[in-house]
């Protein structure tokens, strides 16, 4: 088979494409995926700089949101799942430690992520364990079930299930361009909250304008964007804010929290060591949420959203695995609105 591998070239780590990749054996409990479309993903270009908790084996295939055909199945599952299509749930649970019996997947102390831990869908063929595979619902495409298999559970994880957003709040999305933050906005405005957004530069202030529900649009490359987002609600600030970026937008965020407010974490791609205040914590009753990965609830909620066209992916461009490197060349340069996405199957042909 055909797939885009990490390689080790004195001591640089070199995404290459391979025509002669053995195609994984399927073992029992497991599915082999004939992927359709697969999604671009921060934690690619993190493995591919050798910037992961622990380093890959090599060589390795990155690829952590993917959607294909099962075209074989291993001992003891379900013949049924022939032929049909489905959405690969990356965060590899173990299913018996108390966190997975309590349906907190994503606590699994015992977790892995498709695609880190294990080879992705970098490639025309994958295997998945059959109980991480969910049905595509019928209203949606390969590409649309593969840009929300990571963003879509993640989001409604911290907007919800942490920082149980409530109707009429004011939101404020940081980095509203990206995967994750076109979703997010779309959640807080599906869930009646007045939302704010911002972005980088003219041009994505522009997109966001034209593709998002947002009420407010500010780019963050301007100074004086807390300013523009608190004088937006008369100086009360941002019940909540959606952060992921990190060090180069932490300070902004912080002072555009309303006293009371709340501000949700997941990522921290710019920097993980930020400064608080503690003086304006206490004193304006600031809440700061840890936010890791979905749950499989919350994968089946964003889901179902997703099928009743109540969110949708942005989807910028879909690349043959050709493109893979200039497709996270794309990444690199945080020249994307929305998803990148990769079709394993097309062969030299950009779309």
């Amino acid at each position: 088979m055909r797939a885009a591998r990490l390689h080790d070239d004195d001591g640089k780590l070199v995404l290459r494409v391979e025509e002669d990749v053995e195609v994984p054996p399927c073992n029992a409990e497991e599915v082999l995926i004939k992927v359709r479309s697969c999604g671009l993903n921060q934690v690619d270009l993190l493995t591919r700089a050798g910037q992961t908790p622990q380093a890959v084996p090599l060589p390795h295939i990155s690829g952590t949101e993917v959607a294909g055909d099962i075209v074989a199945i291993g001992e003891g599952v379900d013949d049924s799942v022939l032929g049909s299509r489905f959405v690969v749930d990356p965060v590899l649970s173990c299913g018996s430690c108390r966190p997975c019996f309590r349906g907190q997947t994503n606590m699994c102390r015992e977790s892995r992520i498709f695609g880190v831990q294990t080879p992705g869908g970098y490639a025309e063929y994958v295997v998945a364990p059959a109980r991480q595979v969910l049905p595509i619902p019928d209203t949606l495409s390969y590409d649309e079930a593969t840009a929300i298999a990571v963003t879509g559970p993640t989001t409604w994880h911290m907007m919800h299930t942490r920082a149980h957003l409530r109707a009429g709040e004011t939101v404020l999305v940081i980095a509203a361009g990206s995967g994750i933050g076109t979703l997010a906005t779309q959640v807080a405005h599906h869930s009646g909250a007045q939302v704010v957004v911002t972005v980088g530069g003219p041009e994505k202030v522009r997109q966001a304008r034209d593709l998002l529900p947002a009420d407010l649009v500010v780019d963050h490359f301007d100074p004086t964007w807390p300013q523009q987002v608190k004088a937006f609600n008369d100086g009360h600030g941002a019940d909540l804010v959606f952060e992921h970026v990190g060090l180069s937008t932490w300070k902004g965020s912080l002072a555009a929290m309303a006293r009371g407010g709340r501000l949700v974490t997941s990522g921290g791609h710019s920097g993980f060591d930020v400064d608080i205040n503690l003086w304006h914590l206490f004193i304006k009753e600031h809440t700061i949420i840890g936010s890791y990965a979905g749950s499989r609830d919350d994968f089946l909620t964003i889901l179902g959203l997703a099928a009743r066209g109540i969110v949708r992916p942005i989807i910028q461009q879909v690349f043959p695995l050709e493109g893979i490197t200039d497709a996270q060349r794309l990444l690199e340069e945080r020249r994307v609105f929305g998803k990148l996405l990769v079709n394993p199957q097309a062969a030299g042909e950009m779309s």
